[in-house]
């Protein structure tokens, strides 16, 4: 049953950073920036970061967010609890009490 249940919640988990990448790269396009673009500015060195980020194959480090709401021209408090919702909802809920995206 323990198994079930930590398998559900990597699935979960997986869900939600796809659902944070693709809100990324609404973010990206709506800022008119490409891949490449975005990693220039957040100074990455690989666009395939980026894709990986919006693949949901990664997260960005939580030090960085400044740097990546800069980027995408966002306010920062409102980067971070948006992207809060997907790396760290249970966090959220307590913060915000709400559960969900913004």
């Amino acid at each position: 049953m323990a198994t079930q249940t930590v398998l559900a919640e990597d699935m979960a988990r997986q869900r939600l950073r796809k659902e944070g990448g693709a809100w990324l790269r609404s973010r990206r396009e709506a800022a008119g920036l490409s891949q490449r673009e975005l990693a220039e500015r957040v100074e990455v060195g690989y666009y395939t970061f980026v894709s990986q980020i919006e693949a949901g194959r990664g997260r960005i480090p939580a030090e960085r967010y400044s740097i990546w709401a800069n980027a995408l021209d966002m306010n920062a408090r409102d980067f971070v609890r948006n992207i809060m919702s997907y790396y760290e909802p249970s966090t959220y809920e307590i913060l915000f009490g709400e559960t969900g995206q913004p």
